[in-house]
């Protein structure tokens, strides 16, 4: 049985992504090959640091339908750097080297080789530059997808913010009955395609208790309309929930997923629940973009002691995907 390759970028040079990396391909062996976009020094330098005796196959990607390779060796598809140090602080000196890295990689899945597509860590102060609010909607400009979602996703539960790195002020302005049906339907089709089930959604309110002191309400007025309209349309959908208590473990086992109204919401308890056990999901673009839930943490860098899981889990979950 051929199972398309995964694809990563390795995103920032000077962060634990390498240490991770090779943690995974330790951890277990997989069926798809796996083939990474990074800096044949850079990697070979953290290799030498981090004591890691695996050899290096260089890949041609403009090649790449011809190869047949298997996870013996590091797959690379060698991307120049100028950085003198492998070990350095983040800054915006990497952003032509992450540039590049992913127009590789989305030229590798432009032409359908695979959709199996994970990056690693980036800085959103140097690389994205408040140009994007996050990669999620870097990857969405560049593939002209206007509707997307960011999925958190563990197998006990997921969350889903309905607005993702917005300025908490600016939220209110970014909710409206069309944001939440294109996410709850991003989010049903997700689930139906790759778990064969329609999932069971729970939406929060934006105020607390989902109660305001205002004469507008945007829990009454556009979140219970919106969930009143949708459960019309046949999906599995509740709420508005109090987001204080719709973690509480006899609330959440009810629901698959739980769409908050913004980014903290609903990604400070899933952290807190799994910490490294869940993996960053975009939704519709059209490949399956995978990304570990942390980021660079450069003070870890070089020390051997990060945590694999989130990387682990999001290998494993494309691995099965032919």
């Amino acid at each position: 049985m051929n199972y398309k390759p995964i694809i990563i970028v390795a995103g920032e040079p000077n962060s634990i992504f390498s240490e991770i990396f090779f943690k995974s391909l330790k951890y277990k062996k997989y069926k798809s090959p796996i083939v990474i976009i990074a800096s044949q020094k850079l990697i070979s330098l953290q290799m030498k640091k981090l004591n890691i005796k695996m050899k290096i196959r260089l890949v041609d990607f403009l090649q790449l339908k011809k190869y047949s390779f298997d996870n013996k060796k590091i797959n690379l598809i060698n991307v120049d750097i100028n950085q003198k140090k492998a070990f350095d602080i983040i800054s915006n000196k990497s952003n032509n080297y992450i540039e590049k890295s992913f127009d590789i990689a989305l030229k590798i899945l432009s032409q359908k080789i695979t959709n199996k597509f994970i990056n690693g860590p980036i800085s959103k102060k140097f690389f994205l530059n408040k140009k994007y609010l996050g990669i999620t909607e870097y990857l969405a400009h560049k593939t002209k997808t206007k509707n997307f979602a960011m999925l958190i996703y563990n197998k006990n539960l997921s969350v889903c913010p309905l607005t993702t790195h917005v300025p908490i002020k600016k939220v209110p302005k970014k909710i409206n009955k069309k944001s939440i049906k294109n996410k709850v339907k991003l989010i049903d089709k997700f689930y139906r395609k790759y778990f064969y089930q329609k999932p069971l959604i729970a939406l929060t309110g934006l105020n607390p208790h989902c109660e305001s002191v205002d004469k507008y309400n945007e829990d009454e007025k556009i979140i219970r309309p919106s969930i009143n309209s949708l459960i019309k349309s046949n999906y599995k959908i509740f709420g508005p929930f109090a987001a204080d208590t719709i973690f509480l473990k006899k609330n959440r086992q009810k629901y698959n997923v739980i769409l908050g109204m913004y980014h903290d919401q609903v990604l400070t308890p899933i952290k807190t629940l799994f910490e490294y056990d869940a993996i960053n999901i975009t939704l519709g673009l059209p490949f399956l973009r995978i990304s570990p839930d942390h980021g660079p943490n450069e003070k870890m860098i070089g020390k051997n002691k990060s945590n694999p899981l989130s990387l682990i889990r999001a290998l494993t979950f494309l691995d099965f995907k032919k």
